[in-house]
């Protein structure tokens, strides 16, 4: 070993890092381009069986307990306002016995669901993280995979309140929008 690196080694070993707590974060799931499968008969996407089991045992995913909350597997363009409201009580209830709340949902109606979540909640006392993909999981250049690790690392350290985590970005509810030409979210601010 060079000595250089010697010494680098014994004043990293000086200084202990102590355990990391485990956090608890409840995963919702709805549904969505990100649970969508490829129907070979058919031809076409279905939300017919979750995926994110899958993506999440392919994370390292030291010091975070999931709790997941298969909530529904719909298209988001088939939800309803009470689908909403439902998605919303339900981040109530995981808010109060987690550390942070992630739900997977479809991009068409993401943006009406945290603001559906802001109105049933408020601030919520942990952050609340809603995410999505364009394109499936199961396709080869799916933004899934890096939206899903986005947001559970946004959900450890983001403060209280309820955003849209996806491309790198975390956007704060309310005025969070889909930008349907460039295929993401940005926000919007009140006149």
């Amino acid at each position: 070993m060079p000595p250089w690196l010697g010494a680098l080694y014994t004043e990293i070993r000086a200084y202990p890092v102590a355990p990391m707590s485990s956090s608890r974060i409840a995963l919702i799931s709805t549904g969505g381009t990100v649970e969508k499968t490829y129907d070979e008969l058919e031809g076409v996407l279905h939300n017919s069986l979750s995926v994110l089991d899958v993506m999440l045992a392919s994370l390292l995913l030291e010091g975070i307990e999931i709790v997941r909350v298969p909530l529904m597997n719909k298209d988001s363009q088939a939800m309803t306002d009470e689908d909403h409201t439902l998605i919303a009580n339900t981040v109530g209830s995981m808010s109060a016995a987690h550390d942070g709340v992630i739900v997977v949902h479809g991009t068409d109606r993401l943006a009406r669901t945290g603001d559906r979540i802001v109105e049933v909640l408020g601030t919520p006392r942990v952050p609340v993280v809603l995410t999505g993909a364009m394109r499936p999981y199961m396709l080869r250049n799916s933004d899934a995979q890096q939206n899903l690790t986005e947001a559970l690392l946004a959900v450890q350290i983001l403060d209280p309140g309820v955003y849209c985590v996806i491309h790198n970005k975390a956007l704060r509810f309310p005025g969070v929008v889909k930008d349907y030409k460039r295929g993401t979210f940005h926000r919007v601010e009140a006149d």
